[in-house]
């Protein structure tokens, strides 16, 4: 089956690559003629120059759209004019899942069909599969289910989980779950850091991560930064946030949710703005490492 996919960035490039040995023949498309040359040339796969040749595909069109949440709404008002009734259109990116849901009612009133997935993984997913938490209706999932199963994990690191915004939402709370887990970690190493025993940090992180019961993925990335960038001298501590954690927050607050650990952890994000922390080092390295988040370096 043919795949469009938009967005050629970290994400759509490893999702393009997982698909690429499949029965699925993924098609391309990105603002930059850069980038789609650069897609023929590294990924082999075809691209198209506009949208307007959507005109031109027999039967019915499955869009997967990965591009920043700030870029859905534009994508789709440039797709509409080349979507039929039986079309369907993923987002597979970081979107507000009330976004979603309100997405999926103007697309049903054209009949066209659409589920917001979360993807989790990073860039890693590439070779170890992802994560993918499925929203929407279930007879258009249970449609794709065999392209969600070449992009999991082992297979089977994929879900339906209910129906418009279920997979956003997910993806929501599993990205807040997240800050606080790495707030943990960095605040953790920073007391290591700053103890009388001059620790090697990166051997500290190697034994953490073998058979401790913190170890973890998160863990395993620290270990690589450490090896990647050395005790992070060069690194400024400074965090970004993306919309998720503050998504988290603002929901749990609607809904009367004590969410302490996660809202601090969002917090701390703002406060690595003003001052320099060790701490605020590991999250951005950490940001970096499983999903190649930019950070900054000092001068």
């Amino acid at each position: 089956m043919r795949l469009l996919l938009v967005g050629l960035g970290r994400m759509g490039k490893a999702l393009a690559k997982r698909l690429k040995p499949s029965n699925w023949e993924v098609v391309g498309y990105s603002r930059t003629k850069e980038t789609r040359k650069r897609a023929r040339r590294e990924l082999g796969i075809e691209t198209v120059e506009s949208y307007g040749e959507l005109k031109n595909w027999e039967g019915n069109k499955v869009i997967w759209i990965m591009v920043p949440h700030t870029a859905v709404d534009e994508v789709l008002n440039s797709l509409k004019p080349y979507l039929k009734s039986g079309d369907i259109v993923i987002d597979g990116g970081n979107s507000y899942y009330k976004d979603s849901q309100r997405r999926y009612s103007q697309l049903k009133s054209l009949g066209v069909s659409f589920l917001d997935v979360g993807v989790s993984g990073g860039v890693l997913g590439e070779r170890e599969g992802f994560s993918l938490m499925i929203g929407g209706d279930y007879e258009i999932f249970k449609k794709l289910e065999n392209l969600f199963k070449v992009l999991a994990y082992k297979g089977s690191g994929y879900a339906y989980l209910g129906g418009s915004g279920a997979g956003h939402f997910a993806k929501m709370v599993h990205n807040g779950i997240e800050y606080g887990i790495m707030e943990a970690i960095a605040e953790g190493f920073e007391l290591l850091k700053n103890s009388e025993f001059h620790y090697d940090l990166k051997e500290v992180a190697r034994i953490y991560s073998e058979g401790s019961v913190i170890r973890s993925f998160l863990v395993e990335l620290l270990l690589q930064a450490f090896e990647e960038f050395g005790e992070l001298e060069e690194i400024e501590g400074y965090v970004e946030d993306s919309g998720e954690g503050r998504w988290f927050v603002e929901e749990a607050v609607n809904r009367g949710i004590s969410v302490p650990v996660i809202a601090q952890s969002l917090f701390e994000r703002f406060e690595s703005r003003n001052k320099e922390l060790f701490r605020n080092k590991i999250l951005a390295v950490l940001r970096y490492e499983f999903g190649r988040h930019p950070f900054k370096r000092k001068d």
